[in-house]
């Protein structure tokens, strides 16, 4: 009964989400409330405040949702994998799946709202202190006492960022696997690497 309980919950939050992006995007973040929210995903408002606080955290719902994806796979891999391997794994299984190409120009469209950025941060600071816990017993470390788990989850966090917004932003899109590819590989051998071009 419970797992048929949260499934429902997880609907609901996903419809709510839905009717957020699709009307903002309509209409506009400002041009849009949150009965408005409610209505389209067909709940009361009673039940729109049970899960979000405001209609610009529904909005980044569906990033948030895919990051707290990737952490939950992240902490389910074999303890025995190394550290990258792991994240890896954990990327390629969740985040492709989640960037549907129906969704780009919605994205594209809201993703530089200034009203928006407080509630994406805040949002992903509570995705990377969840990270930084999964690798600090990952790795055996205290994180009151080690920077590694904070330095590890806030790098992850930003750079899975940054190839997101560079693949919604690109004229031709390669598959999301090859970037994640790409942002491991870096990651791996560090920037420190790169050498300038002579030329």
């Amino acid at each position: 009964m419970s797992g048929l309980r949260e499934r429902k919950k997880l609907a609901t939050r996903t419809a709510l989400a839905d009717a957020a992006l699709r009307l903002c995007v309509a209409h506009g973040l400002d041009g849009v409330t949150v009965e408005q929210v409610a209505t389209e995903a067909g709940v009361s408002l009673r039940t729109f405040f049970n899960y979000f606080s405001s209609k610009e955290e529904a909005v980044v719902a569906g990033d948030v949702a895919t990051a707290a994806a990737f952490v939950r796979a992240f902490q389910d891999r074999p303890r025995e994998e190394p550290v990258l391997h792991a994240l890896h794994a954990a990327l390629v299984a969740v985040v492709p799946d989640r960037v549907d190409p129906d969704r780009v120009a919605q994205l594209r469209a809201l993703r530089r709202t200034p009203a928006l950025l407080p509630h994406q941060i805040a949002a992903f600071a509570v995705q990377e202190r969840e990270l930084a816990e999964v690798v600090a017993a990952r790795v055996g470390v205290d994180p009151a006492a080690d920077l590694y788990p904070a330095m590890f989850a806030a790098t992850v966090m930003a750079t899975l960022r940054v190839i997101v917004g560079w693949w919604l932003d690109a004229a031709e899109r390669p598959e999301m696997a090859d970037l994640i590819d790409v942002m491991i590989a870096r990651l791996e051998v560090g920037f420190a690497a790169v050498r300038p071009d002579p030329a």
